[in-house]
């Protein structure tokens, strides 16, 4: 099996229709596909391997030594699959070592059920979350089990293979019944089946923005209560059955903003998952301490201070015609240009504040949303300056591993990228080939105010990760409605964590800030 790129050449190579992928026969590959041959536990080598009577040796790798936490971790996982659980949600924060948690818990959880199988389903790019679990797999062990790592965006090609066990890294990715990423994610997981279902280990800090964005536990909340699945295929409403505050809105059911009943309904949510026994979800905060995030206020000089004013009075015109019109892909439009307009006023200030940092001994992680309007003109204005920038944004412009290691190494002194999970972008990292990242300490910038507190949470854990302190600052316009939403953003950040229900009050308070209460709460979090 061979992974070869869309529309790229491909000789002697064949496409075969019935497994979609390109087939080479022989005993070793001519140069020309040489590099188009998967690495160990990819989909495609997953898939030459059923095909092969005897399948390739896979390279010996660097083997990790587990931490204690990870260790008592994956004790703690498999005693609840081995209770009967069908599922586990951990939930520790970024940086404490989810990855390798999950590997050990994998392997005694496959040990005890004789289990074959296991597919593991990671964050985009997959050109570094793929080789990160690879590696972490071998530097674990992944003894004598079949392995296939893909991402969410590929869910499709491995719909209707088997797996004894799925994890889901990023689980949030889910959080959303009206996508094609949960029609897939319902075959894979087996979240529809009562029999033959694997056992799926759910990995992320930060599972939703309300108890109403956790439909893929609703199998464990069905077994917990001892109901049927399709009880729980609408989850507000059996949650409402259930006693939660769960009201009518616009777009469908919301969770209610009264502060007493969104505790009660957390505290009842809490019980759930951590009151069983044993617990069906562990979550351990850093031990390193919670990251510090601080705003940055950027004064704007008179023409710039005139350019935001003229671009805000225009969003709010055009933001008030689409509300008159209820005409919902107008509003995001405006939403959309105004943040991307906004952001591109301040650049030059960013600019200047990440030369500062480096010129100070620091290297610096910058948090962009958009492209054209933030990532390349901010890369291009720093290397103008003569500063090395690793650049991870935009689909197909970078070797993002040779990016990313290009900054661990110290090669280049800024990160500036869009992605907010599944990148390590920490000091003293072990990388691969035994060596080590740079020992130079990390600040991060978010260039704009995050509407999502799990976005922001995310992101901060690029840095702030595995023992590594990284404080982080968030950018905007002094005196706009930027240093509002910043506000906002800081308050609501320590509160996304291990259960659900952190951010949707801060989101409601950004919405009235910009107008945009009356759209889909999808147009703030960038849901998809």
């Amino acid at each position: 099996m061979l992974a070869v790129p869309f529309r790229a050449p491909a000789p002697g190579a064949v496409w075969d229709k019935d497994l979609q992928a390109h087939v080479w026969v022989g005993t070793s590959p001519p140069p020309e596909l040489a590099g188009y041959v998967p690495g160990p536990h990819t989909f495609e080598r997953f898939l030459e391997d059923e095909l092969n009577e005897t399948p390739r040796p896979l390279p010996a790798g660097d083997r990790m030594t587990p931490r204690a936490e990870q260790v008592t971790g994956a004790e703690v996982v498999a005693a609840h699959e081995a209770a009967g659980g069908r599922m586990f949600l951990l939930g520790d924060d970024p940086g404490v070592g989810k990855t390798g948690t999950a590997v050990l818990a994998v392997q005694q959880i496959a040990a005890r059920r004789g289990a074959r199988s296991v597919l593991v389903v990671a964050d985009r790019p997959a050109a570094i979350t793929v080789p990160h679990w690879t590696r972490s797999i071998t530097a674990f062990g992944a003894g004598d089990l079949r392995w296939c790592v893909t991402t969410w965006d590929r869910l499709a090609k491995v719909r209707d293979l088997h797996f004894d066990v799925v994890v889901a890294d990023e689980a949030h990715m889910v959080r959303h019944t009206t996508t094609q990423r949960w029609k897939h994610w319902k075959a894979v997981s087996g979240s529809g089946r009562v029999k033959d279902a694997p056992f799926v280990l759910l990995a992320t800090a930060t599972p939703a923005h309300s108890p109403l964005e956790l439909p893929y536990l609703a199998p464990h909340f069905a077994t917990l209560h001892g109901e049927p699945l399709r009880a729980w295929a609408d989850l507000p409403a059996r949650l409402a059955e259930h006693g939660f505050h769960v009201e009518r809105g616009r777009y469908g059911s919301t969770w209610t903003e009264d502060p007493d009943e969104r505790r009660a309904d957390l505290t009842l949510l809490r019980s759930w998952l951590a009151d069983t026994d044993p617990p069906a979800t562990l979550h351990r905060p850093a031990p390193w301490g919670d990251v510090q995030v601080t705003g940055t206020p950027v004064a704007l000089t008179p023409a710039e201070r005139a350019a935001y004013e003229q671009e805000w009075s225009s969003f709010r015109a055009e933001m008030q015609l689409a509300r008159r019109a209820k005409q919902t892909a107008r509003g995001r439009a405006a939403l959309l240009r105004f943040r991307q307009k906004a952001g591109l006023i301040r650049v030059p200030a960013t600019v200047d504040w990440v030369r500062a940092q480096v010129e100070a001994g620091r290297q610096v992680a910058v948090s962009v949303e958009f492209v054209e309007t933030a990532a390349d003109p901010i890369r291009e204005a720093l290397l103008a300056a003569g500063i090395g920038v690793s650049g991870i944004f935009g689909r197909d412009r970078f070797d993002v591993e040779a990016e990313r290691l290009r900054f661990q190494t110290g090669e280049s002194q800024v990160c500036v990228f869009t992605v907010t999970a599944s990148i390590s972008l920490h000091a003293g990292e072990q990388l691969p080939g035994g060596r080590t990242a740079s020992s130079t300490p990390r600040v991060g910038l978010f260039h704009q105010p995050r509407f999502s507190g799990i976005a922001a949470r995310q992101v901060t854990g690029r840095t702030h990760r595995d023992h590594q302190v990284s404080p982080w600052r968030i950018a905007y316009a002094e005196d706009t409605v930027e240093e509002q939403v910043a506000k906002v953003m800081v308050e609501r950040l320590a509160v996304t964590g291990s259960t659900a229900g952190g951010d949707t009050a801060g989101l409601q308070q950004i919405a009235e800030l910009l107008d945009a209460d009356w759209l889909p709460q999808a147009s703030l979090t960038g849901a998809d």
